[in-house]
């Protein structure tokens, strides 16, 4: 359901909530290296995330990407409408342009209740909510 480019956005978000404490800002190799992403992929997403002010950057010999305590709040549906846009939680499970109640693909009973529960959970889960189980080592970024 979510673009590759989505998933990387989420994770780089991941690590900057993950470092939020320690208030260190980072460059987009050491976040790319850190996820197992391509660096020009996650320099491209880092800057749309900063575009849409779900993370900070700053120029300079101390700059780097980092987030603030009012983005570690918000909720994961943002960074998921920023790169994949808002209508992903309406697309057939198939990728039919026409899939709807009237005309549904052979997935679409089953795929809408999914999509829609996952999209909920990307409203409810915030960025905190997340990172918070990769510092205390219940989940992790990489394999």
């Amino acid at each position: 359901m979510l673009s590759l480019s989505c998933k990387a956005a989420i994770k780089a978000v991941i690590f900057l909530g993950s470092k939020f404490e320690t208030e260190e800002k980072f460059s987009i190799k050491t976040i790319a290296g850190f996820i197992n992403e391509n660096e020009h992929t996650v320099g491209k997403l880092l800057q749309k995330l900063v575009k849409e002010n779900i993370i900070n950057s700053t120029k300079g010999p101390n700059g780097g990407f980092f987030i603030s305590a009012k983005q570690i709040n918000q909720p994961v549906i943002k960074i998921v409408e920023a790169i994949d846009g808002k209508d992903i939680f309406k697309q057939c499970g198939l990728g039919l342009e026409k899939c709807s109640e009237s005309h549904p693909c052979p997935f679409h009973n089953n795929f809408k209740p999914i999509r829609d529960m996952f999209k909920k959970l990307c409203e409810e889960k915030k960025v905190i909510d997340l990172y918070q189980n990769v510092n205390e080592g219940l989940a992790y970024l990489t394999n």
